[in-house]
């Protein structure tokens, strides 16, 4: 393996370029890919301009948070797949991917519990105000009255927004709490939310029907904003928001607006709008929800555990070694289309 992109020694070995990555090293990776035949190239880029030099000689590209975008794609001569480390793919071109006929694939069903349990637990503490007590008793105050008002979770009705593998194994828990689950999902068959115990909904039965929502929803053009200052207007006085999906679905400005204004008790996230850690250069001064004591944020945090993130590694680079070697991926995000688009 090499952090650099040397590409004169070793030109009969594939190159398998990626991009970024935050787990030390790449030892997993190497382990796997060299094992196939191909030579590692890491980097660190946070600019797709970092990968111009190394698209036109990659046989596969992975990526953890930076953009493969058009104008990287466009670069390739010899690649065979991009990975994803992760389940969304909103971070690569795939419709320029599939014209050039490169397949894209990503990870599935490595971090459903992680994320599900994240959920919960970023519900619950902001459900029974604990960041309050824990404020107050240390600063020496001893009163249950420094949470109130507090309601009991039992009767309530909590709206989940995307009924995937995910949003199914939130279901699993919340209900354990004795609240109601209803769902928004367009394309989830209503059989299979009835048997799960949720009601289907529309978004604006689900938004004025829950003291909770717990987002999970994709990043696509029909989610970006999903949640904005109409919606906020609608949702029920004192609701709590989760999202535990991603980022931009969440109108950040429009949330500020309505926890400042007294409509929304709290929020939870897993990641604000900007996504810090797709950024060259971020500050929690870039969003003014930072400010607030009412909202938690975490790290983009909800799919790590020690066994997940290894899982995700060692899938992700799997996908690659598979193709290199003639085989089929697993998880495959285009390989329909490509099928179509060779026939």
């Amino acid at each position: 393996m090499t952090d650099r992109a040397d590409f004169s020694p070793r030109a009969d070995k594939p190159k398998v370029v990626i991009t970024d990555y935050d787990f030390g090293d790449v030892a997993v990776e190497t382990e796997i890919l060299e094992a196939a035949g191909a030579e590692v190239i890491a980097l660190q880029a946070k600019r797709q301009e970092d990968l111009f030099d190394v698209a036109p000689h990659c046989a596969a590209m992975m990526n953890q948070y930076a953009r493969i975008g058009k104008e990287t794609i466009t670069r390739m001569r010899n690649c065979e797949v991009i990975a994803r480390y992760g389940v969304g793919v909103d971070i690569v071109d795939v419709g320029t991917a599939t014209e050039k006929g490169i397949l894209v694939t990503n990870v599935q069903n490595y971090c459903t519990e992680e994320v599900a349990d994240h959920a919960i637990a970023l519900w619950l503490t902001l459900a029974r105000k604990l960041p309050d007590y824990d404020r107050a008793t240390h600063a020496g105050v001893w009163q249950w009255q420094s949470g109130q008002p507090v309601y009991r979770l039992r009767g309530r009705t909590m709206g989940v927004v995307s009924l995937g593998k995910i949003g199914q194994a939130i279901v699993a828990r919340a209900q354990s709490f004795g609240v109601t689950v209803i769902a928004y999902d367009p394309y989830l068959p209503r059989e299979v939310a009835a048997s799960i115990g949720v009601e289907l909904v529309s978004k604006p039965e689900l938004l004025a029907r829950s003291d909770y929502i717990l987002m999970q929803a994709p990043m696509t053009p029909n989610t970006h904003h999903f949640l904005s200052d109409a919606e906020f207007s609608v949702m029920k006085p004192g609701a709590i928001l989760v999202n535990t999906g991603r980022g931009p679905t969440v109108d950040n400005k429009a949330l500020f607006r309505a926890l400042t204004e007294g409509h929304l008790a709290a929020a939870g996230l897993d990641d604000p709008e900007e996504e810090p850690a797709k950024r060259a250069n971020w500050t929690p001064d870039d969003n003014p929800l930072f400010t607030l004591p009412n909202v938690l944020v975490t790290p983009h945090a909800a799919y790590y555990s020690e066994e997940s993130i290894h899982a995700a590694r060692v899938t992700a680079a799997t996908q690659v070694a598979k193709v290199l070697t003639g085989q089929n991926p697993d998880y495959t995000v285009n390989a329909d289309a490509l099928a179509v688009s060779t026939a």
